[in-house]
C-alpha cells in the first residue's frame, strides 16, 4: 500500500476524526487514489493528511477519487489548513498541513 495509516494526530489543531486516516507522501498519484478508492469501501470515511511538498499529492488523490472514480457517489467533507513548527538542523521553521476527509456516499 502506497499510504500509510496514522493512528496519531497531528501537532496542528485537528480534531479527532472517524473513519480512517492515511498519511500521503510524495508518491505516484493513481496507485494512491486506488488505494483510497479500497479504503473506501471499507471505512466509509477517509482523512488524508499531507504536509509540506507533499500536500498538492493529497489534493490529487481526493480530487481524482472524488471527480473521476466515485462521481456523485463520494464527497469531500472537510478540509483543513494548518502549519506546526518544526526542527531541523538550520533552526525551526515552519511547515504546512493539510488534512481532507472524503466520504462515500452511498
Amino acid at each position: 500500500m502506497l499510504i500509510s495509516e496514522d493512528k496519531t494526530q497531528l501537532n496542528g489543531n485537528f480534531p479527532n476524526s472517524t473513519g480512517k486516516i492515511v498519511t500521503i507522501h510524495q508518491q505516484d498519484i493513481v496507485p494512491c487514489a486506488l488505494d483510497l478508492l479500497t479504503d473506501l469501501v471499507k471505512y466509509k470515511t477517509v482523512t488524508l493528511v499531507a504536509s509540506g511538498q507533499s500536500i498538492p499529492t493529497a489534493v490529487a488523490v481526493a480530487n481524482i477519487v472524488t471527480e473521476n472514480m466515485m462521481k456523485g457517489n463520494s464527497k469531500i467533507l472537510d478540509i483543513v489548513v494548518d502549519s506546526e513548527e518544526t526542527r531541523e538542523s538550520s533552526g525551526p521553521s515552519m511547515v504546512s498541513i493539510i488534512k481532507i476527509t472524503v466520504a462515500k456516499t452511498n
